[in-house]
C-alpha cells in the first residue's frame, strides 16, 4: 500500500470518483490507500459536493509551507522525541482528530481531545494546546469547557500554579459507560410513551421495541465494559501470592 502525501494524479481521480458517485471507500480502493486517507483528504477541502483536485493540491502545499514555519515554536508540546517521524505523527492526529469528528465531536474538541491522546504525560496547558494547535486561546477554552462537560478530560493545577488538562488511562471506559447511560435513558423515555400512549396501537408496539432494544444494548455494554476494566487494569499477583488485585484507575 503506498504511503506518503497524495499526488496531483491521485486528487483528480479522487474529484472524478466523486463525481460518479463513488463511496469513499471504492475510491481508496481504486488508488490502493486506507479510506481514512480520502475521507480526510475529501472533508478537509470542501467536502464531496465541492473537492477540487487542483484547488486541494495548492492548499495542502501551503499548509505544509505553514507548518514548516511554525513547526519551532510548538513542536515540543505534542507526541515528539523517542525517534518519531514528526510528519507521521502529523499524518496520525489528523486520521484520529477525523475519527472523532465521525463520531459526533465538533472539530476543535476533536482536535484538543487527539492532542492530549498523543502526549506521552496524557496532559498539556492551555497554552500548549495553543501553540501547538496554532488557535486562539479561546477556541481552546471552549472546546476544554465542552470536553470537561463530557466528562471525558479532568483539570488540576501543576506544581507552578497552571491548570493542566489530562485524559486518564480509563476515559474510553468512562466515555463507554456515559453513553451506554444515555441508551438506557431512551429505553426509560420509551418506556413512559408506552404509558401514556396506551396498549395495543402501533405507536405503543414500537414504542415497546425501542425500550426492549435499548435496555439489551444498555446491559450488554455495562457488562461488556466492566469485565474489560477488570482485565485490563487488574494488577497482577506478586510471586508469593500476596498481591492483591485492583480496580481501573480513575
Amino acid at each position: 500500500m503506498p504511503g506518503g502525501r497524495l499526488t496531483q494524479q491521485e486528487r483528480q481521480q479522487i474529484a472524478l470518483g466523486l463525481a460518479d458517485g463513488l463511496a469513499y471507500a471504492e475510491v481508496a480502493r481504486r488508488l490502493d490507500r486506507p479510506t481514512s486517507t480520502i475521507t480526510r483528504e475529501v472533508m478537509r477541502n470542501g467536502g464531496p459536493t465541492a473537492y477540487r483536485a487542483d484547488l486541494a493540491h495548492r492548499a495542502t502545499e501551503r499548509r505544509a509551507h505553514r507548518r514548516r514555519a511554525t513547526l519551532p515554536r510548538g513542536q515540543g508540546a505534542v507526541a515528539q522525541g523517542h525517534g518519531r517521524d514528526p510528519e507521521a505523527v502529523r499524518e496520525y492526529e489528523e486520521a484520529f482528530t477525523t475519527l472523532l469528528m465521525h463520531q459526533g465531536l465538533p472539530k476543535m474538541m476533536a482536535r484538543v481531545l487527539t492532542c492530549l491522546f498523543i502526549a506521552d504525560a496524557g496532559s498539556l496547558t492551555a497554552s500548549e494546546l495553543v501553540q501547538h494547535l496554532q488557535v486562539s486561546p479561546a477556541s481552546v477554552s471552549k472546546a476544554i469547557a465542552f470536553l470537561e462537560e463530557q466528562g471525558l478530560i479532568r483539570r488540576q493545577r501543576d506544581e507552578r500554579r497552571r491548570e493542566r488538562y489530562f485524559v486518564d488511562d480509563d476515559v474510553w471506559y468512562q466515555s463507554t459507560i456515559a453513553s451506554a447511560r444515555g441508551i438506557a435513558q431512551v429505553a426509560e423515555t420509551a418506556r413512559k410513551g408506552v404509558d401514556v400512549l396506551g396498549p395495543g396501537s402501533p405507536a405503543t408496539v414500537r414504542l415497546e421495541n425501542i425500550a426492549r432494544f435499548s435496555d439489551f444494548i444498555s446491559e450488554s455494554i455495562f457488562r461488556a465494559a466492566e469485565q474489560v476494566r477488570e482485565i485490563l487494569y487488574t494488577k497482577p499477583t506478586s510471586p508469593d501470592g500476596t498481591g492483591e488485585a485492583g480496580s481501573a484507575r480513575g
